[in-house]
């Protein structure tokens, strides 16, 4: 992969390959940053993304704390971006910052394949398949921390690589320790760069020691270096003591507190959720293989297991440093797959806030005229050894029955204290909870509610896997939520059989008017709305048509058995069809006679 020296030995070998590649290395890497940041910036989101984007850009914005293990290095640069920047709204500003910080990562990445191999080619290929591969360009354009994550590993990766080059123990020496600042600063963004971390350190304490220049004064100059880098982390309990933003999470005003964030215990600090049972090991790594092949190509794939193969000729240099990339690559999958404790299969997790010790006490302040009844929500209300006094959904609704309270994302399924005197009645894409002693008006509550769902976007337009598509079917579901409703309520309340009559009514003509008016929406409207043409069937309302609502229920079952193919109901509404078909053609004949 390298070119062969003309010095008499290694160092002057070294010396001479460095020469010319240097400056060449300089300016491809120079013009790579500025076709990626050009690219990259036409194609940014000019608000804010999905993801975590929206509580990382807040916590910037305010100077808060953001998730676990905090990312202060990220919140802080991307604070400076907020105020630097002249032009954009704030979630602009953070997007255009990322989308900087994912050019500089080709760029370093593009360094290091040239300074590799000498080829320009290789390193621009490189940098452009990795930098507009489906996923890399996605985040390195929106406000999270991958692209900056990215960007450590490329400059981990130019460093070492630069380390190996260097002519004479000084030079060692001074890259080993800008080299050991740098990775303890990338662990102040986000954490599974330790992975590349582990790999590198004792590679490099080995060249050392190799060349006879590791001692216990250097080894300890580098641990300081080391440990410099991760003094951002300083700023989590000088935020969290300041308590100045609106939106920060945990108290690391102790010790126990911010260890706490810092290790992730709340997620559970080696997996990726907590309390999560995911895919096994080997259908992630299949995952993970199946992922490249569509990001990347297969061409790509086999060109990297070529080079691999490559390197066991003899005329190869600097073949263990892509060894050791390729095993840093293995050591990340590998640790991936068996720590990632999610199931695949399901795009997103939600999480609980109030349940968390450090959420009053931090962020009562921020939320003038809610009461809360203790220090912390607890199904189980009573005393905890610490003396926080817990207090349960129930409770909390009771003290502020004066305001109108709103949920959003559903309810703790662990807390069914509310449903004492409480109903949930839809509201777009929430609910609202109501007392139950308020009587459930549906000619009122349909009229309140229509003009709600002013969602524009068409259904199924994002992709699958994308935070984006998650929003897109919470908003079209939305719209049903107030016909099934109603439909649920003719099904289970204990109510005179007119006013049933009227709730199935309202339901049908609901269901009726969005199946209608949408060309492309939720398979499983299909099925609702089916069931309500059977209901209808069965009242005889006048002014119905029984032709009609039989051949809609026959029309609509049939379209959801042919997209819903995974419903274990399939064979019972296989059955009905038939039966519905024999009714419709029964109907048919009288007509006729």
């Amino acid at each position: 992969m390298g070119l062969h020296g003309d010095g008499g030995g290694p160092a002057g070998g070294r010396a001479a390959r460095v020469g010319p590649r240097r400056s060449g290395g300089l300016r491809g890497g120079v013009a790579v940053f500025a076709g990626v940041a050009a690219v990259f910036t036409l194609t940014l989101p000019p608000s804010v993304p999905g993801g975590d984007s929206g509580e990382l850009i807040t916590a910037a914005h305010e100077l808060g704390v953001a998730h676990p293990p905090g990312y202060p290095l990220f919140t802080l640069v991307a604070k400076l971006a907020i105020i630097l920047f002249p032009f954009g709204s704030v979630a602009y500003r953070v997007n255009l910052l990322c989308g900087l910080f994912g050019a500089v990562a080709a760029s370093l990445l593009f360094f290091t394949v040239f300074r590799l191999s000498g080829s320009h080619a290789g390193g621009i290929l490189a940098a452009g398949v990795f930098s507009f591969s489906r996923l890399t360009w996605q985040w390195s354009i929106a406000a999270e921390v991958f692209s900056l994550n990215n960007l450590f590993v490329g400059l981990l990766m130019a460093l070492t690589v630069h380390f190996e080059e260097a002519a004479t123990a000084k030079e060692r020496s001074k890259i080993a320790k800008i080299g050991a600042f740098c990775c303890g600063l990338s662990l102040c963004n986000q954490h599974t760069i330790v992975l590349y971390v582990l790999c590198i350190i004792p590679w490099i304490l080995f060249r050392l020691l190799k060349e006879k220049e590791l001692s216990l004064g250097s080894l300890l100059k580098l641990s300081l270096y080391f440990s410099a880098g991760l003094l951002p982390y300083v700023y989590l309990p000088i935020s969290s003591y300041l308590n100045q933003a609106r939106w920060t999470w945990g108290d690391q005003t102790t010790f126990l507190g911010f260890l706490t964030h810092l290790l992730r215990e709340e997620y559970g600090t080696f997996s990726l959720a907590k309390s999560e049972t995911g895919s096994s090991m080997s259908k992630i790594l299949l995952s993970q293989v199946t992922s490249m092949r569509t990001q990347l190509s297969l061409n790509i794939q086999a060109l990297a297991v070529w080079a691999n193969i490559c390197l066991a000729r003899k005329n190869r240099q600097n073949p263990s440093l892509v060894w050791l990339f390729t095993g840093m690559f293995c050591t990340y999958s590998l640790f991936f797959a068996w720590r990632a404790n999610l199931d695949i299969s399901k795009p997103l997790f939600m999480g609980v806030m109030m349940t968390y010790e450090w959420y009053l006490p931090k962020m009562a302040k921020h939320l003038p005229g809610v009461s809360f009844p203790g220090d912390r929500w607890n199904p189980v209300e009573g005393i905890l050894p610490s003396g926080m006094v817990t207090f349960n959904l129930y409770h909390f609704l009771e003290i502020n029955k004066q305001k109108k309270t709103f949920v959003c994302i559903g309810i703790h399924e662990g807390d069914p204290t509310w449903k004492k005197n409480y109903s949930l009645w839809p509201w777009g894409s929430c609910d609202k909870l109501v007392p139950s002693e308020i009587v459930f008006n549906p000619e009122e509550w349909i009229k309140l509610t229509r003009n709600i769902y002013n969602w524009t976007e068409e259904y199924g337009r994002f992709d699958p896997s994308s935070w984006e598509s998650v929003a897109d079917e919470e908003m079209w579901q939305a719209r049903m939520k107030t016909p099934f409703f109603i439909f649920n309520l003719a099904e289970t309340a204990n109510i005179p059989s007119n006013v049933k009559a009227q709730l199935y009514t309202h339901a049908y003509n609901l269901y009726k008017e969005i199946v209608s008016l949408q060309k492309e929406h939720p398979v499983n409207w299909h099925k609702n709305y089916a069931i309500a043409c059977e209901r209808m069937l069965r009242l005889r309302e006048r002014g119905a048509d029984p032709e009609v609502l039989l051949s809609e229920t026959i029309r609509h079952f049939r379209l959801y058995t042919q997209k819903a193919r995974n419903d274990p109901q399939l064979p019972d509404i296989f059955v009905a069809l038939k039966h519905l078909r024999k009714e419709l053609q029964s109907l048919r004949n009288r007509k006729n006679v």
